[in-house]
């Protein structure tokens, strides 16, 4: 075979080959974006077996919206009712306490059966006054009264009323020589005071009080006047002085 001349200037070095590491390179790279490519669909398709597009999934978030909205309504609608039944029932305990309160001190009429019981002064002058007793030994005392209302009270008495005057928790009952002075008036014997209550509890409170015992037992000896009656059903008016104290004062305990 014979050589072909070659032209002028021609190189006579053959060309150098690609190195073939460039091109395994290249080749690996494509290889792992496919695998990338496949795995990503295979996990989209295992996430959402069914492909929606946006106008579905927009129409599924919308019912269930809906759904949780309709039943945050059915919630609040019960609060409301809850709130409303206790807001009834602690009226009803409020107004029953209230008249229970109203009652204890004074500020409502009550009705029952009564009885009441009745002091008076011996009605001895400085010229009758049996030998061996003074003036105070016939006449009625404070605590003499003061003694019926506090037995009474011990006998359940639900209210109790001197003279025609409601007593309550700021009444005091005394005594200016042989007139009471009670809640800004003065009264004259005879005294009686009036309680609401059961008549044989009130009788037994009266028998076994002490400060009455001694109160009777000087009633037999010089003539004080006591008497006991069963009035029936009987209405006691409402208190209808100040129940709140106009002042007060601080009293050292120690």
């Amino acid at each position: 075979m014979t050589d072909e001349p070659r032209g002028v200037g021609a190189s006579t070095t053959p060309p150098r080959r690609r190195p073939p590491a460039r091109t395994a390179g290249v080749t690996l790279v494509c290889l792992a974006a496919g695998l990338l490519f496949g795995t990503s669909a295979s996990l989209a398709r295992d996430a959402d077996p069914e492909p929606a597009d946006l106008v579905d999934l927009i129409t599924q978030r919308d019912g269930q919206v809906r759904e949780l909205s309709a039943q945050a309504d059915e919630l609040r609608d019960e609060v409301d009712r809850l709130r409303t039944e206790q807001a009834t029932i602690a009226s009803v305990v409020d107004g029953q306490q209230a008249e229970e309160l109203a009652v204890g001190v004074g500020a409502t009429a009550v009705s029952g059966p009564a009885l009441s019981v009745e002091l008076d002064d011996a009605g001895y002058s400085l010229d009758t006054l049996p030998e061996g007793y003074s003036v105070d030994d016939v006449v009625v005392h404070q605590q003499d009264l003061q003694g019926v209302v506090n037995a009474l009270w011990a006998g359940g008495a639900e209210a109790i009323m001197v003279q025609d005057q409601r007593i309550v928790a700021t009444s005091s009952v005394q005594c200016v020589g042989n007139t009471l002075y009670l809640q800004g008036r003065v009264y004259s014997p005879p005294f009686t005071v009036t309680a609401v209550g059961d008549p044989e509890s009130l009788r037994a409170a009266l028998a076994a009080d002490p400060v009455v015992a001694t109160y009777r037992e000087w009633a037999d000896a010089v003539g004080l006047g006591y008497a006991v009656a069963d009035l029936g059903e009987t209405e006691l008016p409402a208190y209808v002085g100040q129940l709140r104290p106009s002042h007060a004062q601080v009293v050292d305990s120690r």
